[in-house]
């Protein structure tokens, strides 16, 4: 039997989803609290639950903050934020600060259900515009690959030369002349602006280029 517990100011919310966890066979939610304040006061007395979910709007400390005092206090809950915001910052944040998950109030019983059975697997459940969310803002986070303007012959030839072969050897298996193969290496050079064999081999390696 898992123990949950419920951080949520609404009372008639937080009732009916002690409710709905508790007709679960393998689920209980334990303890319920309408401040994170409280629910640390209750920390304090030795009694952890195995997963909280935590609204981010609340009379006093936010869910936000909550995040990071409970954290400090016990690693043993999972934190599954539940709350009407989608917002790119608090979705963040609760991320950055160890939410194992983030679900919109609009999450339907089997839903919020399903999330927590998720999160005590190891999952990280999210609603599926907040997970999109996430890709979003990971993507924009991600370092740009430079684009070089190779060609495909060229980018043909950088990944022969990062295999080890050198000039001739690149022109006999490209059926190329050897001058041609010269050609295509000035140009690859000057496209990654470097100046020799191993500065363009290292630089397709680091950034990913071939």
């Amino acid at each position: 039997m898992k123990s949950i517990w419920i951080i949520e100011d609404h009372a008639a919310f937080r009732r009916s989803l002690g409710r709905v966890l508790n007709v679960e066979p393998d689920l209980r939610c334990t303890a319920d609290f309408d401040s994170c304040e409280k629910a640390l006061d209750a920390l304090r007395t030795g009694e952890v639950p195995d997963l909280i979910l935590l609204d981010v709007a609340l009379p006093g400390m936010s869910g936000l903050e909550g995040i990071r005092f409970i954290k400090e206090r016990t690693s043993k809950p999972l934190i599954v934020i539940l709350t009407v915001f989608e917002d790119d910052d608090k979705v963040f944040s609760a991320i950055c600060a160890g939410a194992a998950g983030y679900l919109l109030k609009t999450s339907s019983a089997a839903e919020v259900t399903q999330a927590v059975r998720d999160a005590l697997g190891g999952g990280s459940p999210m609603t599926s515009r907040i997970a999109r969310r996430v890709l979003d803002m990971f993507s924009k986070l991600a370092p740009k690959q430079a684009d070089y303007g190779l060609s495909d012959r060229e980018k043909e030839i950088l990944q022969l030369m990062v295999t080890g072969l050198i000039k001739k050897e690149i022109a006999s298996q490209l059926g190329l002349s050897v001058h041609t193969v010269d050609t295509y290496l000035r140009r690859i050079y000057e496209k990654l602006e470097v100046n020799t064999r191993t500065g363009a081999v290292a630089k397709a390696l680091k950034e990913g280029l071939v």
